[in-house]
């Protein structure tokens, strides 16, 4: 066994293709997508819920294209011939992802055809104008004059007036028009504000359904008292998408002057997508491309609805009984025993909170009482993305305007919330906090809070670390974790971690954490290396990691050489992997599943064996901001901690993570070919949402409740 073990081991990666080794990152993204979109089609879900997953995945798509394949437009511009990590050049990526995402609106539309006919029958209705009876059609003439004439802007397009600035998802009609008085013919648009509903509520009337008309058809038949004097001879609808990635100079004196001058031009980049409706008039279509610069690649023609994504706006129709019954996260019990003193509850012993089963409230209640502690004397913090109205924001405020020394580290290029960062940024500095924007080259992804207290015994440190953003609305949706403590080495690496973001002095090594791009990739190849030697000594190794998503080609080589050498590895990889499992002499001891249900998995954790097998105490448990792609190695500072808590250390692995594995009824495996299936079992299915949101708490159950659950089939 041993002898055979070494000879797989003595096969390198690198002696399989890369075609072989590597899944295409952007077909691997799409694939994502559409098991998105197999929950549109999922019936177990309530209708609106199913709405939530089809706008989800045309909002996803449009970022996709906003960012991934606009990069893509630019290198086939460019002549930019470099291979990706799976030997495509970026023409040929395109191309099969141009074929793809095609397959994927097809794909959206018969769903939302499905989906619309059941919300009818349910009682959510939404029409189109010749559905309309004579009183309807009156009460649209009247809604179109009182509420819509007035934000409306008709163009006509002439030489003094030329093609105006279309934003990104900008959506408008394209008409030709005819003049009354001298029969010539003219281009003219009008554009559909965003601020004005997609839907439109029609009246409501005594036992019928609830009633929406799409806002085009409205504004298409009343076209005419836009443009008094013409009549309107054809009509067209059109939605872009620009390239809305950032690109910064080389040097910069004011980081956010440099931003906010880079928004704007992402607001007039390149349009990259050109949708218009099925049927739309050759000549209103070669008007639009052609004002708009878009060649044929980049139009797409639409059979339904433009803009799927507006679809979200009909979850607020009222309809509880559509959606997902409300969950009402949990306060953590050890905070409530401690008489809501969180640094109390902390110096007990350390704290994990499992968001979003447990609430964020947690963490928002753990800085107010910094900001209010006359203890205190420092809070640090790190922002990448949080909310409108940020209760955290608000606690750093309060703390600053306290007299307390509040430093904040506000991540600029988060994108599409950089316009929000920038706000809070200068709401912090007018509260007399120190702000920092980081580094110019690199993003700050990682989720720290560190609070400094005087106490009986001096002072003591007290941090947070997180795998997702400080982000109380999000927190309610999206399945992470939150690690308190005071452990002194942690704490001391936290505030190295701090002196890092804000004074550039880069530690060669930190005592407890990895920091990217410090030292994180190689503690990870080094984990995985250990693996390998217990592996070839024919001792228990195994490794199990949860991720969002897989890219890195060292990373993906040295867990083929770990399966070669016969290390079990479990993945549960949410959205994109390039990891090819299950291929013979290569990864055959690797098994890939990815789950997508009704919380949306991000919580990063890496266990491995150890020399034992999995679950086991002597385990080395890590949380994580980091997913495993170059970016977050080389061009983000990230974080990855030791979890060495007995009790957060078992509920990490043999609840949270165990539970991710034992899946079955929203997990998808990945096939070698790069295609996933949706897991097939027989007999009892298991959930892990489910069970989480399950009363009573899993760590309340008896020793052999949890054993039972514990067990993988």
């Amino acid at each position: 066994m041993e002898e055979q073990t070494n000879n797989a081991a003595d096969i390198q990666p690198q002696a399989f293709s890369e075609r072989e080794r590597y899944i295409n990152r952007e077909l691997s993204w799409l694939a994502f997508n559409e098991r998105v979109i197999e929950e549109t089609e999922n019936e177990a879900h309530p209708l609106l819920e199913r709405v939530r997953f089809l706008s989800i995945s045309a909002s996803n798509l449009d970022e996709f294209y906003m960012v991934r394949a606009a990069g893509l437009h630019g290198q086939v511009d460019a002549d930019v011939r470099q291979l990706s990590q799976d030997g495509l050049t970026p023409s040929q990526q395109l191309g099969a992802v141009n074929s793809r995402a095609g397959k994927l609106m097809a794909r959206q539309q018969d769903c939302w055809h499905k989906l619309r006919g059941l919300l009818g029958g349910a009682g959510v209705l939404v029409s189109d104008l010749k559905d309309l009876d004579e009183v309807d059609r009156e009460w649209a003439e009247q809604y179109f004059m009182n509420r819509l004439f007035p934000v409306l802007t008709p163009l006509a397009i002439d030489p003094a007036h030329p093609f105006p600035f279309i934003p990104n998802l900008g959506f408008a009609l394209v008409l030709e028009l005819k003049q009354l008085r001298n029969g010539s013919a003219r281009p003219a648009l009008v554009p559909l504000p965003a601020g004005v509903g997609r839907f439109v509520s029609l009246p409501p009337r005594p036992r019928q359904a609830l009633r929406y008309l799409p806002l085009e058809q409205l504004v298409e038949q009343f076209l005419e008292r836009l443009f008094v004097g013409s009549s309107i001879v054809k009509v067209g609808q059109f939605r872009i998408l620009r390239d809305s990635d950032i690109e910064l100079e080389e040097e910069a004196e004011d980081l956010v002057r440099v931003f906010e001058s880079a928004l704007k031009k992402r607001r007039r980049g390149n349009v990259i997508r050109l949708e218009v409706n099925d049927g739309i008039a050759q000549g209103l279509l070669d008007f639009v491309a052609g004002s708009l610069a878009v060649d044929s690649s980049g139009i797409v023609q639409v059979d339904g609805l433009l803009g799927m994504a507006d679809t979200a706006a009909l979850i607020a129709c009222g309809r509880s009984d559509l959606l997902f019954p409300p969950y009402h996260a949990r306060f953590p019990e050890r905070v409530r025993e401690h008489g809501g003193d969180c640094f109390s509850a902390i110096r007990s012993k350390d704290l994990l909170v499992h968001h979003p089963y447990e609430s964020f409230e947690m963490v928002v209640q753990f800085l107010n009482q910094a900001a209010r502690d006359s203890d205190v004397v420092a809070i640090k913090q790190t922002l990448y993305r949080t909310s409108d109205e940020s209760p955290i924001v608000k606690a750093l405020i309060e703390a600053a305007e306290a007299g307390k020394s509040v430093t904040a580290l506000v991540e600029l290029n988060a994108r599409f919330d950089e316009e929000a960062n920038i706000k809070w940024a200068r709401d912090l500095e007018r509260a007399g906090a120190q702000v920092i924007y980081g580094f110019f080259d690199k993003k700050t992804h990682a989720k720290a809070s560190l609070v400094v207290r005087r106490e009986v015994d001096g002072i003591r440190n007290y941090v947070h670390f997180g795998t997702g953003n400080y982000h109380p609305i999000t927190a309610k949706v999206y399945a992470d974790l939150s690690f308190f403590t005071c452990d002194p080495a942690l704490c001391h690496d936290a505030a190295h971690l701090f002196n890092y973001l804000t004074g550039g002095a880069r530690p060669d090594k930190f005592e407890r954490i990895a920091v990217a791009p410090i030292d994180l990739r190689d503690e990870i190849l080094s984990l995985i290396k250990d693996e390998i030697a217990h592996a070839r000594a024919n001792r228990p190794a195994v490794i199990w990691a949860k991720l969002n998503s897989l890219v890195d080609g060292e990373v993906i080589d040295a867990l083929y050489r770990a399966s070669q050498a016969g290390v079990s590895i479990d993945l549960v990889v949410r959205g994109v992997c390039c990891l090819r499992p299950g291929v013979p002499g290569l990864s055959e001891n690797i098994r890939v599943k990815s789950i997508v249900g009704r919380f949306l998995e991000h919580a990063r954790i890496v266990c491995f064996g150890a020399g034992h097998g999995l679950p086991s105490s002597e385990a080395k448990v890590f949380i994580s901001s980091a997913d495993w792609m170059p970016r977050n190695f080389d061009w983000r500072v990230e974080v990855l901690v030791p979890i060495l808590n007995e009790n957060v250390h078992a509920q990490l692995m043999g609840e949270i993570m165990n539970f991710n594995l034992k899946d079955t009824d929203q997990s998808w495996e990945l096939g070698m070919d790069g295609g996933y299936s949706r897991i097939r079992k027989h007999g009892e299915k298991f959930n892990v949402h489910n069970a989480f949101m399950a009363p009573p708490r899993l760590s309340a159950q008896s020793s052999a409740e949890r054993a039972k659950l514990r067990a993988i089939p």
